[in-house]
């Protein structure tokens, strides 16, 4: 996984973390929002609890950027929720860092959301017209106010029913001062895990995070069920239709998003990978000296080609980890120039050689021109960029920060004319049925940043800063609430 996100590579929304009856929570929702920190870089947040008493404190940047152990010490509590973040909806800025606490009449709630609300907008509309104030520009923040609604505040099964309000892709944490609770939306497009510690519990976007702390995996949060964890042990109601017939898993989740050592709607993530790869050697071979990964995240599907092909893997590129992160640079010739830095080819192993290129995904086709120029430039004969998904060629609503159609390379271009651009000897993707070939039901993944087939109506999505106002409080703070 690229833990240092890439111009040309699709960005996540976030990664979730809680916990329930663990002494020092705070210590332990950081040591698993350090785990998650691949699926975002812009902020990070922790609530904890003791009981009585909830303490906060967020802020831009990375998970070590914001907290410390001062901080930490200072949050004590035996259950809490933590959130990293990269925006999908709301500028980055600190109001718009999660989690959010808002104290309602009833008391205090804290929110955590990893996904995208197709209907945000219209229920923010509905609650600004009724005269309620928001103060951030996410779209998480209308679940508070469905919350703190009448409507749902004074009838059973409070949570369910506002959760039933929302349509789109979510995972949520939610947290009172002394409960925690979380839920999928019912196509499960996000991923959510249940893990147990002792006699708590740990909720987790990724189970490489229950392994960072030493916590068992019990099962995935289902699709539509809502999972409450109190004094009185943890129990589940659903909020949609159990029996659903069909799923809309991100299959992003498994091509790029998620660490190769977790395991992710019941499938290991390098696994997959790995026959991602090796299917990708069988639809697109090609006579060559050796096979290089762009690392991170292509690394499994690379050593998969290498197994099919019977091509020898050798290290092309070396990453440099201590690179700052290319998408908070404020032009596009900067994001350029920290790319060339973040990887180097070693020039002994791909000179005269014919090298396989294996990536992941390509989104806009810069970062992997500039790659096969340092190719060249280091001394190869051949370059065969090989891609383990199909062409990117359509937006994604459902919690990705693609780009818009148009700026997508793969939208209105042919393989050949992508090709020319990267200035690679030969491109191959991935076919489609080659990218489901690894799932059991490939009907219950979501594949329409791909095929255009979206699974819920998207007509009024706009981009990620719809929600924004124009005279919106800015706060130029680099930390939130201490």
């Amino acid at each position: 996984m690229n833990f240092d996100s890439d111009i040309d590579h699709p960005k996540e929304s976030c990664g979730l973390f809680g916990v329930f009856g663990i002494p020092d929570a705070s210590l332990l929702i950081h040591a698993g929002l350090f785990s998650l920190q691949h699926r975002g870089q812009e902020g990070a947040g922790i609530v904890v609890s003791d009981g009585g008493q909830v303490k906060s404190s967020k802020g831009i940047g990375e998970v070590n950027d914001v907290f410390n152990t001062e901080i930490l010490r200072g949050m004590a509590g035996h259950l809490g929720i933590g959130h990293v973040r990269y925006s999908t909806t709301g500028a980055n800025r600190v109001q718009n860092v999660q989690p959010l606490v808002a104290e309602t009449v009833d008391g205090i709630w804290a929110i955590a959301h990893n996904g995208n609300l197709v209907n945000a907008r219209s229920l923010r509309h509905m609650y600004q017209e009724s005269g309620s104030i928001f103060q951030t520009s996410t779209d998480s923040e209308v679940l508070i106010h469905l919350l703190a609604d009448p409507m749902y505040r004074n009838r059973p099964r409070r949570v369910a029913r506002a959760l039933a309000e929302l349509k789109g892709a979510f995972a949520f944490l939610l947290m009172t001062k002394d409960c925690v609770m979380a839920a999928r939306d019912p196509l499960g497009f996000k991923p959510l895990s249940i893990g147990k510690l002792g006699n708590g519990y740990v909720f987790a976007s990724e189970t490489c995070a229950l392994v960072q702390i030493g916590a068992e995996y019990v099962r995935d949060v289902e699709p539509g069920e809502l999972v409450i964890v109190d004094a009185a042990g943890l129990r589940s109601t659903w909020f949609a239709e159990k029996e659903q017939k069909q799923f809309s898993q991100c299959v992003f989740e498994h091509v790029y998003f998620a660490r190769p050592d977790s395991t992710v709607f019941g499938q290991s993530v390098h696994t997959v990978r790995l026959k991602l790869g090796m299917r990708l050697a069988q639809e697109h071979p090609v006579e060559a000296d050796l096979v290089t990964a762009v690392p991170d995240s292509g690394n499994s599907a690379a050593l998969g080609y290498s197994r099919q092909s019977g091509i020898p893997l050798d290290i092309g590129f070396m990453r440099n980890h201590y690179v700052g992160r290319t998408f908070i640079m404020p032009d596009s010739d900067q994001r350029a120039r920290s790319v060339d830095m973040k990887l180097a080819v070693v020039a002994d192993v791909v000179r005269g050689k014919r090298v396989i290129v294996v990536d992941d995904s390509i989104i806009r086709g810069t970062t992997s021109r500039r790659r096969v120029m340092a190719l060249r430039e280091a001394g190869a004969k051949e370059i065969h960029l090989r891609i383990s998904c199909p062409p990117t060629l359509n937006p994604c609503f459902f919690g990705i920060d693609f780009a818009t159609k148009a700026e997508l390379i793969a939208s209105g271009r042919t393989v050949e004319e992508i090709c020319a651009y990267t200035g690679a000897d030969t491109l191959g993707y991935l076919s489609m049925e080659g990218l489901l070939s690894p799932f059991p039901n490939a009907l219950d993944y979501c594949n329409a940043c791909f095929s255009g087939k979206y699974p819920m109506d998207v007509s009024r999505m706009q981009g990620k800063d719809a929600l924004e106002s124009s005279n919106m409080l800015l706060n130029l703070e680099s930390k939130g609430h201490r």
